[in-house]
């Protein structure tokens, strides 16, 4: 059986392929729309949005911005099959679905401090609490003791990173471990000996903030 990674990557795919399959139809290349990758496409996005309570933060992150890539795309289709429908077809479609593709990086999270790459099987782990509109926040008192914590915000950032397109083949989970000992060493000293670590997405760049909690 197929885990939660896997089949949000199908969707992924399956998104991408629908356009191609779209293209072809508009084009000339294709008879019928693709009403067997849409329902594919459909059944992984109501699977999982039934099951939303049991997804990690980073996997509702990713199948939000997956259906939000299909809707748009399903209203340019539906938009394109009117026009064909009564003869008057454009020839714009490329450029819409590449604008598409540029908003959805835009709205993919980026980190302005060092960080690490964990195996792209690793777990995510609970412990930390979600901030609205696509941010993720944790606080730590001792990271050393709470590594679980540590090991779903380096999760979170990285699957943020790769949303946005950023490159991770530089980042691993021990130099993120030991940027997160260190810097919640130096931040506990101006607080109450807690430190909040964030990630979130500003002007299509992730962002990795860390504040001491006064």
């Amino acid at each position: 059986m197929a885990s939660v990674d896997e089949e949000l990557n199908q969707l992924d795919r399956e998104i991408r392929q629908l356009k191609i399959e779209y293209d072809m139809y508009f084009g000339g290349g294709r008879k019928r729309p693709p009403t067997d990758t849409i329902w594919r496409i459909e059944q992984i996005i109501k699977k999982h949005g039934e099951r939303g309570g049991q997804l990690n933060f980073s996997q509702r992150f990713k199948l939000n911005n997956l259906s939000q890539t299909y809707a748009k795309y399903q209203e340019v289709f539906r938009k394109r099959l009117k026009a064909k429908e009564e003869g008057a077809v454009q020839r714009h479609f490329g450029a819409a679905a590449r604008a598409i593709e540029e908003e959805r990086k835009k709205r993919k999270p980026a980190v302005d401090q060092p960080a690490a790459t964990q195996p792209a099987d690793a777990k995510e782990r609970p412990g930390a609490a979600a901030r609205p509109a696509g941010g993720y926040a944790a606080t730590f008192h001792d990271p050393v003791q709470e590594k679980d914590k540590v090991e779903e915000l380096f999760n979170v950032l990285l699957s943020a990173k790769r949303q946005a397109g950023e490159k991770v083949d530089s980042l691993n989970f021990e130099g993120f471990q030991s940027f997160v000992k260190k810097k919640t060493a130096e931040l506990k000293k101006q607080g109450k000996g807690e430190v909040e670590y964030s990630v979130s997405l500003e002007d299509g760049k992730v962002k990795l903030k860390a504040r001491a909690k006064t």
